[in-house]
């Protein structure tokens, strides 16, 4: 095994007395339930097969320049994840809007392209949105009135019910006045993104928990905040540094071949050339990377797992020799183009520009060679940019995530596990287990804490202090600057 943090004992047979407990996966929910069971006094030891920690939110290097392999945002309301970023000392580098300012570019219409504006004022909910609703200008007066109606109603549901979790959403939106003109300019801007899904494949239930939460709950709930530095200096460097201090042991480029009970209620886990002795084991990896290491018995059905299917998304990067795009992001109607950001000075570029195209519900797009989608694409931000007419496209790549999130499709609430299994000892953590969120960095924050909390009862250990309550009361971070004027 490579060794990257700890002592030079033995993994095994010669390590210090007390609880102890393996976390399998290095991505955020692993990462979270390694740092929560440390911190409480607890010796950890974190496994991951990558030769980073970070999971599916990770940079990489090309060239000069550092890219991270998608966009990856957050929202205020996103409160275990802000918890995170204050526990590795990394608040600072992923900064909060001000005020949530969306610019949405609609190329589409006949007269040409449109720019809009989603943008909250300083009032209660609902009324923080309702100027900008107003003068929203990718929906008519009536669809606009429309929107406002369904919204409330979308207020009263209770995303907890199990009935919402079989309708699909895009069903409830008709059945509530949404014209398809609607669904395409408001509710899928926003669910396309966050669901990786549209309205119509959606379960009722995930989307009332994405709205409510991030519209209806708190004005300054979806104000958005992003990485300012490569996602690798978060979630690898800034992490391990956190794991080193907090006393954890972490071991890169170590897969876990079989996690099986102990007659005397303990665990054994296996890696190559190696077993560990653990009281406790958390799998934080996908879903069918955990069926196949759970031992029988551990679950019910964990055929359940396998149902949880997958969605992909695809990054379109594109490196310009001159500033084409004024404002960090826009989103886009009327174009393949979904959101688009300027991670220029995040990746060290020092001449041009450098934007990266997050595209979700990509299912048609994923496998299309490079040179289709630059054929398909590059046209996409000339239309929408005037400024890339004529710049020169110093480089054009791809990165694919072919099962970046779950599916959130209707019934995939019924499949979700949550921490604990039939198994005592045995824990379950990632985005895909039952938070109640979507496949979200947020998601898997929480489902760390909650595979924390539920082996500390276990292990008899107190639960500490400072750790994620799931009250809103994380920090709250350094506020960016507001999304600037001009698109053009």
């Amino acid at each position: 095994m490579t060794r990257v943090t700890g002592s030079e004992e033995p993994l095994a047979g010669g390590a210090p007395a007390g609880r102890h407990a393996v976390v399998v996966g290095g991505g955020l929910a692993g990462a979270t339930a390694a740092l929560a069971l440390a911190d409480a006094g607890v010796r950890v030891t974190l496994l991951e097969g990558r030769p980073r920690l970070g999971g599916l939110a990770f940079s990489f290097q090309r060239g000069d320049l550092t890219v991270d392999n998608g966009q990856h945002v957050y929202l205020r309301c996103c409160t275990a994840y802000r918890w995170l970023l204050d526990r590795i000392e990394g608040a600072a580098l992923a900064p909060l809007q001000n005020r949530l300012d969306v610019p949405v570019i609609d190329a589409g219409r006949p007269e040409g392209r449109r720019l809009g504006r989603l943008r909250r004022d300083p009032l209660p909910v609902p009324l923080h949105l309702g100027r900008s609703l107003a003068a929203y200008p990718h929906l008519s007066l009536a669809e606009r009135a429309n929107v406002g109606r369904a919204a409330l109603a979308l207020k009263g549901l209770d995303p907890a019910d199990p009935a919402l979790d079989d309708q699909d959403f895009g069903s409830w939106l008709a059945a509530h006045g949404q014209s398809p003109r609607a669904v395409e300019a408001l509710w899928d801007l926003v669910g396309v993104a966050t669901l990786n899904a549209v309205a119509g494949d959606a379960s009722l239930a995930l989307a009332a928990m994405v709205f409510k939460t991030g519209l209806l709950s708190d004005p300054g709930a979806a104000d958005i905040g992003w990485a300012h530095v490569p996602l690798g200096e978060l979630h690898d460097r800034l992490t391990r540094k956190a794991l080193d201090s907090a006393g954890v042991r972490t071991e890169v480029r170590t897969r876990v071949t079989s996690v099986s009970p102990r007659g005397d209620g303990s665990w054994s886990v296996e890696v190559p050339g190696e077993t560990l002795h653990a009281d406790a084991v958390v799998l934080a990896v996908p879903q069918r990377e955990a069926h196949d290491l759970l031992p029988a018995g551990a679950l019910d059905d964990p055929g359940r797992l396998l149902g949880i299917g997958t969605a992909p998304i695809l990054n379109l990067h594109v490196v310009y020799d001159r500033t084409v795009l004024t404002s960090p992001f826009f989103a886009a109607l009327g174009s393949p183009l979904q959101w688009v950001f300027d991670r220029t000075r995040a990746s060290g570029l020092r001449e041009g520009q450098y934007l990266a195209i997050s595209q979700s519900v990509a299912q048609n797009d994923i496998d299309e060679p490079v040179a289709v989608l630059r054929e398909r694409y590059l046209p996409e931000l000339e239309r929408l940019l005037p400024r890339a007419r004529g710049a020169v496209v110093r480089d054009f790549f791809v990165t694919r995530e072919r099962a970046a999130t779950f599916a959130p499709a209707p019934g995939v609430g019924r499949l979700r596990p949550g921490a604990r299994t039939k198994a005592p000892g045995l824990y379950l953590a990632g985005a895909w287990t039952a938070t109640g969120w979507p496949a979200t960095m947020e998601g898997a924050v929480r489902s760390g804490v909650g595979a924390a909390d539920a082996a500390l009862s276990t292990l008899g250990r107190p639960r500490p202090r400072h750790l994620f309550a799931g009250n809103g009361t994380a920090g709250r971070g350094t506020p960016a600057p507001a999304v600037r004027e001009g698109l053009r």
